[in-house]
């Protein structure tokens, strides 16, 4: 069975479905033979992007609708198949500076949506994105899903409520969800005009702009996953109903330090520069070290592994933002 079967002629919601990887995995579904729903509020620092779905006009759903607003989500999970619970607000340090507005997305909306398909659609099937910030700094390497829970911020404290109510009501209500815990995801569709969803993306932003970019001392060690595997992952979670009620890694095959990502980086370009910096304080306060994930449950659980290779996946994103960079600046 491919990754897309499952899907073909099935009733899908993402949410979070103008941002980059909700968008790839909306196109993805849509070739699949699905009937995709796309929910997103467009708030402009969370990173939705309606050129994200160029080309799907006609064959998408797009309702612009908050999380966060109780009676639309009672309404838009209902008939729903599978529900890719994607919405969230990204940026750690944004979630320092506005804790509320960070709890009220990544904590109370999740558990607003879980009752609304609790109490109007119990049988469809949940895939939450979780994130390896709710690890905090490693205690060893590579991180497993034993490994403590101890984050670093307000948004790594959120994600673990959001991801224990999909698991709650997995266990308790039947409700049928899993959680993937994401690392530096990347790709087309990425956001490039501001560190709130990567740092990588400003660094691509800046070397298409012939600007040079900033490495913050650079030792640190980092995996990361390209968006057509992440989406890959998404969609064998949903498929699996061994994957009913358990969290996973998702990561990547490359471990990579900083500065080497940002030499391969301007080599893949073929141009471009980098400056070595320290840590901003309020960055550093909330820097985790190194980071690299254990997905080899995820992988014996649904035989999923990465396909794209760093240099293959930077060359293809830097491809991607060289001919569409005016409409994600």
């Amino acid at each position: 069975m491919t990754a897309a079967e499952p899907f073909a002629g099935k009733r899908i919601l993402i949410t979070g479905g103008l941002g980059f990887i909700g968008s790839t995995l909306a196109k993805r579904l849509v070739e699949a033979g699905a009937e995709v729903t796309i929910i997103d509020s467009l708030v402009p620092l969370y990173g939705g992007n309606r050129f994200n779905v160029a080309g799907l006009e006609g064959r998408v759903q797009i309702n612009i609708s908050d999380v966060r607003d109780q009676h639309s989500m009672q309404h838009l999970v209902q008939g729903t198949d599978y529900l890719f619970n994607l919405a969230g607000q990204t940026s750690h340090l944004d979630s320092m500076e506005d804790p509320y507005t960070d709890l009220d997305i990544n904590c109370k909306a999740q558990l607003s949506i879980l009752e609304a398909c609790r109490t109007n659609n119990p049988d469809l099937k949940v895939v939450f994105a979780s994130t390896r910030q709710i690890y905090g700094r490693p205690a060893y390497l590579p991180v497993d899903e034993k490994h403590m829970l101890r984050p670093v911020d307000v948004n790594g404290i959120n994600k673990i409520a959001g991801e224990a109510y999909h698991i709650l009501y997995s266990n308790v209500y039947g409700i049928r969800s899993t959680a993937l815990r994401l690392t530096n995801t990347y790709g087309p569709r990425m956001r490039i005009k501001d560190a709130r969803q990567t740092f990588l993306g400003v660094w691509i932003r800046l070397v298409l702009e012939g600007e040079p970019f900033e490495i913050w001392e650079g030792e640190q060690l980092r995996d990361f996953t390209y968006v057509d595997d992440a989406v890959d992952a998404f969609m064998l979670a949903a498929a699996s109903e061994d994957t009913n009620g358990h969290v996973y890694n998702i990561g990547g095959d490359e471990v990579i330090s900083l500065a080497g990502l940002g030499a391969l980086l301007v080599n893949v370009n073929g141009s471009g520069a980098f400056e070595m910096r320290s840590f901003p304080a309020e960055r550093k306060r909330i820097d985790i070290g190194d980071y690299y994930g254990d997905y080899s449950l995820f992988a014996k659980t649904v035989g999923w592994a990465p396909k794209v290779r760093l240099e293959r996946g930077l060359a293809e994103t830097l491809a991607f933002f060289r001919q569409n960079l005016d409409q994600y600046l």
